[in-house]
């Protein structure tokens, strides 16, 4: 692959990965969550599975290889995508959640050394805590808030778990998957998710939407871009960099989110998160430079 082609694959990752808050903040007035998700994580199930037949890619050998995949995806697919749907339908906005998502970073780096074996630096811890300070920044002002711009705890804190999942599927995968197959690791990955969302929709007894284009539009964007484009790229680059420094692109994420649903939905920030936002996103550039 041509160098500039390889250098671009960051960007994209960051503003699909962006995109996908949005979604979650546009399909909210149109579709239960749960529902939503489950639907959408059994479409790009069955699309990553005829890919990977069409390629001829090689499936899991053995039920390791398949229990490693499904575990992923349950945590980096089920509960996160569930998670952080479930949030941002109960009022978090959407700019909020891609930031507690870019909190990944801290705790990956924090178990990348003890499970992985990557030296994490004094530079790139300094990195992570900045970005650390500028969520806190985002985040202190606004909790429990009940105007517009507040930020519901109980939502919040969903939103948190999520993100937990999503830090403990991505060690997973860089640990146990990191040999297999791309596409059908993709393809397991989000068959786990859907046998974790379809209960949880089930259980939670939520309501079929009204199909029209404004939700297939949204799940069609979900399914094809948020998730077949966007997981394909978060697990090549987890492949080939080290997890605490891929996991800092994360801190992108949500000032490009936020900037996304202001333009569509008018959501803003106060002049202390915009400064958090800043905050943070520089401690990408000292986190993706060091060792």
């Amino acid at each position: 692959m041509p160098p500039f082609v390889t250098g671009l694959i960051p960007a994209a990752f960051v503003l699909i990965w962006a995109s996908g808050f949005v979604a979650a903040r546009y399909v909210a007035p149109l579709s239960e969550p749960l529902v939503f998700v489950a639907a959408r994580l059994s479409l790009v199930a069955l699309v990553l599975a005829g890919i990977a037949v069409a390629l001829g890619a090689r499936w899991p050998r053995d039920r390791l290889g398949w229990r490693d995949a499904l575990v992923s995806g349950v945590l980096m697919q089920g509960i996160y995508v569930a998670g952080v749907f479930w949030s941002v339908k109960h009022g978090l906005p959407s700019g909020i959640a891609a930031l507690v998502g870019s909190l990944q970073p801290l705790l990956t780096a924090a178990a990348s050394e003890p499970l992985l074996g990557e030296r994490v630096g004094p530079r790139r811890w300094a990195g992570i805590g900045l970005g650390f300070l500028g969520a806190g920044m985002v985040l202190a002002p606004k909790v429990g808030h009940l105007d517009p711009a507040g930020i519901p705890p109980v939502a919040l804190t969903v939103c948190l778990a999520a993100m937990l999942a999503m830090t403990a599927g991505t060690l997973w995968q860089k640990r146990k998957a990191a040999k297999t197959d791309l596409v059908t690791n993709a393809a397991i990955q989000f068959v786990g998710g859907a046998a974790f969302a379809v209960p949880l929709a089930l259980l939670a007894g939520e309501p079929w939407p009204t199909v029209g284009l404004p939700l297939g539009m949204g799940m069609a964007w979900s399914v094809l871009v948020n998730s077949v484009a966007g997981i394909l790229l978060l697990m090549a680059l987890i492949r080939r960099g080290a997890v605490a420094g891929v996991a800092s692109l994360f801190f992108l994420v949500p000032p490009v989110s936020a900037a996304i649903a202001y333009a569509m939905f008018g959501e803003t920030l106060t002049p202390v998160q915009v400064a958090g936002m800043a905050v943070a996103a520089a401690g990408v550039a000292v986190a993706s430079r060091s060792r």
